[in-house]
């Protein structure tokens, strides 16, 4: 069996190939380039981004990394299609004040789908691996889903949730069954990289403003009852639940409860206000099934680094409903919903309201 491993110079995916190479598969990796030389998107300002006009220190350290493992290595170039499909999107969505979620996106679309096809016109493979702290099962009911990571703190199934089941059916996590410690000592003793390496990436490393490519326009900072309470210089700079950076003294601390496009508005409250009862999501992704039990009671997450919150879930035409059993804070139209049931994730939605 054939195994393409995608790498990106850091520790867990270079480990992942060692482990798939170890348990006896033909493996073989491959990256992805997604800076576009003639962009109109603006070089982030901090190198440590995964959408970077520079990746020569990591193909040279990839390619090293390769070699010690004995395996081949390839790029392919996804750039153009990174622009459309990931940077176009994070604007749309940021200029109708939603707050996207890019890493999601780039999986679903591109890291698990185009660069998969790119790759298929030069190599035969049969499965794709990544570095990503998650586990994928087939269940009893023939479905495949994304369970969360055995290190909990490291788990990332959240990014993986919008996987299809075609693209489930095909992919291999190494790395789920392990804790990071462990991944980092292993990396040690293999050499591949210095003890205390860093590697945490974001997906631009800047102000995500400047990818907007809009001047700055002044409008109002109102009250959830219409009171202006100050000025900004574009609602694009804030973002739903926002609490620093306001600019605004009030008796209470307050949040960004809401964003006005068309009016350049940007809608503070008091911490009340941030929350939520139910949510509506969208272009919703099924993975351990394909409804939900309405008697059921679910965890879903709104947020990455959110708290797990229980829940009733139930489908809609679009996507599904979750009704908390508590309330939410700062559920943002634009970000992700997903629902768990155990440590499998049935479903993917993104918020709409």
């Amino acid at each position: 069996m054939k195994v393409l491993v995608g790498m990106s110079g850091g520790i867990d995916s270079s480990v992942a190939a060692y482990l798939l190479k170890k348990e006896g598969y033909d493996v073989e990796g491959i990256t992805m380039l997604i800076w576009k030389p003639d962009s109109r998107y603006p070089e982030p300002m901090s190198v440590n981004s995964c959408y970077s006009p520079d990746k020569s220190k990591d193909l040279e350290k990839i390619r090293e990394i390769s070699e010690k493992i004995g395996i081949r290595h390839h790029t392919v170039d996804c750039s153009d299609l990174f622009e459309s499909t990931v940077l176009d999107n994070f604007r749309s969505e940021y200029m109708n004040g939603h707050t996207p979620n890019p890493c999601i996106w780039c999986n679903q679309k591109i890291k698990f789908g185009a660069m998969l096809d790119y790759a298929r016109e030069i190599i035969d493979f049969d499965f794709f691996a990544t570095g990503h702290y998650a586990r994928v099962r087939k269940l009893d009911n023939g479905r495949y889903a994304v369970l969360k990571a055995k290190d909990e703190k490291k788990d990332q199934s959240y990014f993986l949730s919008r996987l299809s089941q075609s693209q489930l059916s095909s992919v291999l996590f190494p790395l789920g069954d392990y804790m990071k410690s462990e991944i980092r000592e292993l990396d040690e003793l293999l050499g591949f990289h210095e003890k205390g390496q860093s590697e945490s990436q974001d997906f631009y490393g800047g102000d995500y403003a400047d990818l907007l490519d809009i001047s700055d326009r002044r409008g109002d900072i109102v009250f959830t009852d219409g009171r202006v309470l100050g000025q900004h210089n574009g609602f694009w700079h804030y973002t739903i639940g926002q609490r620093k950076g306001l600019g605004i003294a009030y008796s209470e601390p307050l949040y960004v409860i809401s964003l006005d496009p068309e009016k350049n508005l940007v809608v503070v409250g008091t911490e009340p206000s941030t929350h939520s009862s139910a949510i509506r999501a969208c272009n919703a992704v099924f993975g351990a099934a394909d409804d939900f039990h309405p008697e059921d009671i679910y965890m879903v997450k709104i947020r990455s680094m959110a708290r797990p919150e229980a829940a009733h879930v139930r489908k809609t035409e679009d996507g599904f409903e979750v009704l908390f059993l508590n309330y939410v804070k700062g559920a943002a139209p634009g970000q992700s919903a997903v629902v768990y049931s155990g440590n499998a994730v049935v479903a993917s939605g993104i918020i709409s309201g």
